[in-house]
């Protein structure tokens, strides 16, 4: 996706956790999108700071989806990935996407990866990979129209 395309919607979804979210319901909200998988542990590592923004910045109206890329078929076992989900608490709304429907709809290539979405549900930033966290936080920060914090 290039920056300023739209948020597309959710096409193709194997599975909901804890709710399904359509583009109509996140419209005049700023959005997270996280891409993460059951095999990768860099995604694991970055999933307590998503919930941290997810809990810190919902009054601010942040909405946070995650959407889950299966690398291998292993991947696709929606037992374990309901495992992981309530291993790290993710209590926001998760797509299951084993046909890597949403995945295309993304042009996503990569986890984790992340795409936020200003209230227009216009792309702001994309970054892929853990060490990305910082630069998406700081974007976050402008778009929620907030101070960084030191």
């Amino acid at each position: 996706m290039r920056l300023r395309e739209e948020l597309p919607d959710f096409p193709g979804i194997t599975e909901w956790v804890n709710g399904q979210v359509t583009k109509a319901d996140l419209q005049g909200s700023p959005v997270l999108v996280h891409f993460w998988s059951v095999s990768c542990y860099m995604c694991k590592e970055s999933l307590p700071n998503i919930n941290e923004w997810r809990d810190k910045y919902a009054a601010n109206g942040l909405k946070v989806i995650g959407v889950h890329m299966p690398r291998s078929e292993k991947d696709t076992d929606i037992e374990a990935i309901k495992a992981t989900i309530a291993e790290y608490e993710l209590t926001h709304p998760v797509a299951i996407d084993n046909e890597m429907k949403t995945v295309d709809a993304f042009q996503n290539e990569y986890v984790p990866a992340f795409y936020l979405f200003d209230e227009n549900l216009q792309l702001r930033h994309f970054q892929a990979g853990e060490k990305g966290l910082n630069l998406v936080k700081k974007r976050l920060f402008r778009i929620l129209g907030i101070e960084e914090e030191s």
